[in-house]
């Protein structure tokens, strides 16, 4: 029987996507990507789509089994219409989606988390890995 490497056990930096300095993704201190949006937009960001796409084949090379990708939107406002925000988020969340799975990522293994309007109040979208945790998770 031959044993493979599980996403989950793997730490991040095992990840080896590489993320060009001024590029559109950042890395996040807790583990995945961050791609930032302009106030209001749901389009991705120029240069977004050639990023997410080597984010993608990196992620794809994974074996299936080995855990879900988690997007999770969020928007900076209306600060006075939760549901605006909120869809919003999903709108960013789905669109990083489809990117994704546009390069090869199957969209399956993929969740959308809309966070809607955040205490930190950012227009982005993050790109979590399996073992990363989610907003409102401590490591």
């Amino acid at each position: 029987m031959i044993r493979r490497r599980s996403l989950v056990a793997l730490p991040l930096s095992a990840l080896a996507v590489p993320v060009r300095a001024g590029g559109p993704l950042a890395v996040l201190p807790r583990g995945g990507w961050r791609l930032v949006f302009p106030r209001g937009e749901t389009r991705l960001p120029p240069g977004a789509e050639a990023a997410l796409a080597e984010l993608a084949r990196e992620l794809a090379r994974q074996p299936a089994g080995s855990g879900r990708i988690t997007v999770e939107g969020q928007a900076s406002g209306p600060a006075n219409d939760a549901s605006a925000a909120r869809r919003l988020s999903l709108a960013r969340a789905n669109a990083v989606r489809a990117a994704l799975a546009e390069a090869g990522l199957a969209s399956t293994r993929v969740d959308v988390r809309p966070l809607g309007r955040t205490e930190a109040a950012l227009d982005a979208a993050d790109i979590l890995p399996p073992e990363a945790p989610r907003s409102g998770q401590s490591r």
